[in-house]
């Protein structure tokens, strides 16, 4: 497929208009912390796009880009993480549970919601998921992708070393053995490749946008961004990969 048609089909994820169906979903930690999700499906055969939020943030920093990602054939989960707050009018449910009743909620801590929402969408279909971060979850995706079976691919946007001095996320991602897609803003470019410089070349991709500096995390999707097409054109040919 040239450059040209996969651009047609990066316009038509952007504007292209789709039917699915939309609900509000929960399950329980391993902790017993109850996770909120929206869970967008597109079609009941599909395996899911797992998606995560950065800091401070909710589910409603996917609010725009799940509904693009079902365009590439797959049911999307959108998770509320144990620690953040609320974006695009869309509240942190865990996060105000976790509060509430007493739940740690640091960035480490929010790696058991992740193994939460991966046995859940896993249950649903049998099949193994994609999961996809935004800042400190994209390194969290990182970390729990590598060795868990039931995970397929990872896309990790912005991620970078959170969890100083407890360990390095670079040495722990050493090795991986699946395909990854890093994504991160021009600023962030030689602190990405460092910390992906364990990582085969055969089995990462690190883009860096060229038309501009770029916007950190899974935000750099948003049609805000001026590079956003930049960035879906590259996302798409990740996932002709997998």
């Amino acid at each position: 497929m040239n450059v040209l048609k996969i651009s047609v089909l990066v316009v038509l994820i952007l504007f292209a208009k789709i039917n699915f169906a939309q609900q509000e979903v929960t399950f329980t930690a391993k902790d017993g912390l109850k996770i909120t999700a929206y869970q967008y499906v597109m079609d009941s055969s599909y395996s899911f796009i797992l998606l995560f939020h950065q800091e401070g943030y909710s589910k409603g920093e996917y609010k725009e880009t799940a509904r693009k990602l079902l365009k590439l054939k797959y049911n999307v989960l959108a998770v509320d993480l144990r620690t953040g707050g609320t974006i695009n009018f869309v509240p942190n449910s865990t996060a105000i549970e976790a509060k509430t009743k007493g739940f740690p909620s640091d960035f480490l801590s929010s790696r058991t919601d992740i193994e939460a929402a991966i046995d859940y969408a896993f249950s649903i279909k049998n099949k193994p998921v994609i999961l996809f971060g935004s800042a400190f979850s994209a390194s969290l995706c990182l970390l729990e992708g590598k060795d868990n079976d039931k995970v397929k691919a990872v896309v990790a946007f912005s991620p970078g070393e959170y969890f100083e001095p407890d360990f390095e996320v670079q040495e722990k991602i050493a090795g991986y053995n699946k395909k990854v897609f890093v994504a991160g803003t021009q600023l962030e470019e030689k602190y990405i490749k460092l910390l992906m410089s364990g990582v085969s070349e055969k089995n990462k991709t690190i883009f860096i946008p060229k038309e501009g500096a770029g916007t950190q995390g899974s935000k750099a999707l948003w049609r805000t961004n001026p590079t956003q097409r930049e960035y879906w054109l590259n996302l798409f040919l990740y996932f002709k990969q997998i």
